[in-house]
């Protein structure tokens, strides 16, 4: 078979809980840049493979809701491939990894045949570029020859958090898939890494997508058939492919290990040592991460006295601990998480406490990020909100208005284009403007900076459902 190109399936949905309180439903990890100036784990997933040779152009699937936050990620990022025309796929809502790459597969084969397909996720961690290249080229050959194929870890400790893959006899560069093995018990995980025959289920995987799509019809039709049903309905939003919803739901919810590869014969394991890690949990981090000598990981402003082998984030304030080993404390502005280190997997039975009680710790931080900026909430009582605006350069929000509440803006930065009733404003840092109920504004940015600027809220309602867009440059408006 001749030679395919390799395009990049970046799976980016998924919340993330057991990295709460940094990882939320509306800026989930893999969005994260968990140390300060880097990129984040999305977009290392993209960074680690844009040396590799004749890649194509990805294609990225993720949630509706996260789609500005997927696309102004790549747009800070350097050209990924020649054509640099990346494919973001907007899932109404997760169905597993089975759909996601069906859609994904349809997709590339719209662009060229015989398409590789490297199926990523975009929240893990891979140290050793050099050697994850390696596999990915021996991965190609094998896909191209109808193989389907998954990359197993090799192991370094008995872990039991992980799926197994136990390999069969030996096939070019990797060995033919003898059975994919639950999550073990610690004394079951011991004997897997002993027999030097396991390796950790990656989730990750590269096939042809005819060959993919073949397997799905032969083994899980009815995934098939909704997707292929979905993708023909597909829209096409500003720069996004948006499934439609009353399709899509009809689909169920299924990873390619239960639909394909643990049904199929053409299954192959290539072995992967390259400094993998899902970062699945905060003593990840901290395993991750470089230690000072008494093993404490910290970020932030911390001041330890007798605190070992712990780690500690701290976002917007001092954070000092007192004789503590084998501990966790995660600070941002709202939320302050302390947990025993061996119990971090724990911290997901916290998040479905705050979601049952109805809080928004768990969906949304303090800093709310948009298509345009962000907003934060500085301050919140009876009848007014203040909130921090920061507007990124060449944007603007929607033409818009609101029911039930006056807002008065100044600006602590830069410049700002107003349109406020019938009125053009143009206002520098000190200006303000007031803005009536019921009055068509606007916010633009058309500086070569960030506009910066305080929205002072008074009314008898102020909930963010209050807003009338008449022109939006997003595809927001509602008239």
């Amino acid at each position: 078979m001749t030679a395919g190109k390799v395009v990049p399936v970046i799976m980016a949905g998924g919340v993330g809980s057991r990295l709460w309180p940094v990882s939320r439903k509306l800026y989930p990890k893999q969005f994260v840049s968990f140390q300060p100036g880097s990129a984040s784990l999305f977009q290392q997933s993209l960074l680690r493979l844009a040396d590799y040779p004749d890649l194509g152009a990805p294609i990225v699937v993720c949630n509706a809701e996260h789609r500005f936050l997927v696309a102004e990620q790549i747009r800070s990022l350097d050209p990924l491939s020649d054509d640099n025309d990346v494919t973001i796929i907007l899932e109404p809502e997760g169905r597993n990894t089975a759909p996601a790459v069906a859609l994904a597969a349809l997709a590339a084969e719209l662009k060229e045949e015989n398409v590789v397909l490297l199926v990523l996720a975009a929240d893990h961690l891979i140290e050793n570029t050099e050697e994850f290249h390696k596999v990915i080229a021996a991965g190609t050959a094998l896909a191209l020859n109808d193989k389907l194929v998954t990359f197993g870890i090799v192991p370094q400790k008995p872990e039991t958090g992980y799926g197994y893959i136990k390999r069969g006899y030996s096939l070019a560069d990797g060995f033919v898939v003898d059975s994919f093995v639950e999550k073990p018990d610690l004394e079951t995980a011991q004997q897997y890494l002993e027999s030097g025959e396991y390796y950790w289920n990656s989730g990750m995987f590269m096939f042809t997508a005819k060959t993919y799509m073949d397997s799905l019809e032969a083994n899980a039709p009815d995934i098939l058939k909704v997707c292929r049903d979905a993708w023909a309905q597909c829209k096409n939003d500003l720069d996004f492919k948006r499934i439609p919803g009353q399709i899509f739901e009809q689909c169920r919810a299924d990873s390619i290990d239960y639909a394909v590869m643990e049904k199929t014969y053409d299954g192959v394991v290539i072995p992967l040592d390259a400094g993998w890690n899902d970062l699945g949990a905060w003593s990840a981090l901290w395993e991750q991460s470089e230690a000072d000598e008494a093993g404490n990981v910290t970020l932030g402003d911390v001041i330890l006295d007798d605190v070992k082998n712990s780690y500690i984030h701290a976002e917007s304030r001092l954070v000092s601990i007192i004789g503590m080993d084998d501990t966790v404390v995660v600070e941002t502005p709202d939320v302050v998480l302390v947990s025993d280190k061996n119990r971090v997997q724990e911290v997901k039975n916290i998040v479905d406490t705050i979601k049952s009680s109805g809080r928004q710790e768990a969906d949304a931080h303090v800093r709310v990020y948009r298509p345009w900026g962000s907003y934060e909430s500085l301050a919140c009582g009876m009848g007014f909100q203040v909130k921090r605006i920061i507007v990124n350069p060449g944007a603007s929000l929607s033409l818009q208005m609101h029911h039930h509440r006056t807002e008065h803006w100044i600006v602590v930065q830069g410049n700002a284009l107003v349109v406020n009733g019938d009125e053009e404003i143009n206002l520098q840092k000190n200006q303000s403007t007031y803005i009536p109920t019921e009055t068509r504004h606007r916010l633009e940015n058309k500086g070569d900076e960030e506009l910066v600027l305080i929205e002072v809220q008074c009314g008898e309602y102020l909930g963010e459902d209050d807003i009338v867009r008449f022109d939006d440059i997003y595809g927001r408006t509602q008239t």
